[in-house]
């Protein structure tokens, strides 16, 4: 069996990337978020690309810096906020953005990665969300006729997905929050790409532990160099906390 570890993300990429190609990629805030891949797709300079997921980064962060190589043409999100770029670009005209209620675009990726073509959901329904979209009366709880929007299923030419630990079986594991989006989009892309924080022997993990299985794992890679960055730092004044009892 050919090996699906790669030495770096750069050749796990190499000869797969092209202009105009869908990404999915995982990650909430700055949380779970392929890192290592992401630079690497930037390197690539494909363009016209469609990107998938929770966020584009936020500045100097994630997918923010192939939106600011000029290598996004539309994107697929939740949350645009904290990204200055994008939001410029998108009220310019030069970008297009796809917005999606938060559990929508999760079931999305989940229904594209199951093989479900469209699901209908009540969210959305007489706002921005659903124009142009099909929309159709079913039963409610109470037998009442409830309007509902039918949404799409998601998949993407290429998944970046983050994990905590992987065995080269491809086998992953995700660590708490980090999880997010990532192991629907294990399931939703043609080629998925995994960069870890640790590659242990197989068997190692415990079957019941494994939150994605190898089955739908192409490519590892080992990241490197992580450093935690924290997107918006808040703290109470030092008056305020002492006279609530707060140590320092």
């Amino acid at each position: 069996m050919n090996s699906k570890i790669y030495s770096s993300a750069a050749l796990a990429l190499s000869g797969e990337v092209r202009d105009g190609m869908t990404i999915m990629s995982g990650g909430f805030g700055l949380c779970g978020v392929p890192s290592d891949l992401i630079m690497a797709l930037k390197a690539s300079g494909a363009k016209d690309l469609t990107v998938i997921g929770n966020n584009v980064g936020c500045d100097d962060h994630g997918m923010w810096h192939v939106l600011a190589n000029n290598q996004i043409r539309k994107v697929l999100a939740s949350y645009v906020g904290e990204n200055k770029i994008l939001e410029s670009r998108y009220m310019s005209g030069e970008i297009e953005i796809e917005f999606n209620p938060q559990g929508t675009l999760a079931e999305r990726i989940r229904a594209g990665g199951a093989g479900i073509p469209a699901f209908y959901t009540r969210t959305g329904y007489g706002t921005k969300v659903a124009e142009g979209k099909e929309t159709r009366q079913f039963p409610g709880q109470d037998g009442v006729p409830e309007w509902y929007v039918m949404e799409t299923g998601l998949t993407a030419d290429i998944a970046f997905v983050k994990a905590w630990k992987a065995d080269a079986e491809g086998n992953l594991i995700y660590r708490k929050t980090a999880r997010n989006f990532n192991p629907m989009m294990a399931t939703a892309g043609k080629l998925v790409i995994a960069e870890v924080e640790e590659i242990v022997e197989i068997g190692e993990l415990a079957a019941d532990a494994i939150h994605t299985p190898g089955i739908f794992v192409d490519r590892i890679v080992l990241g490197s160099g992580y450093s935690k960055h924290i997107e918006r730092l808040t703290t109470r004044p030092r008056a305020v906390a002492a006279a609530a009892g707060e140590q320092f």
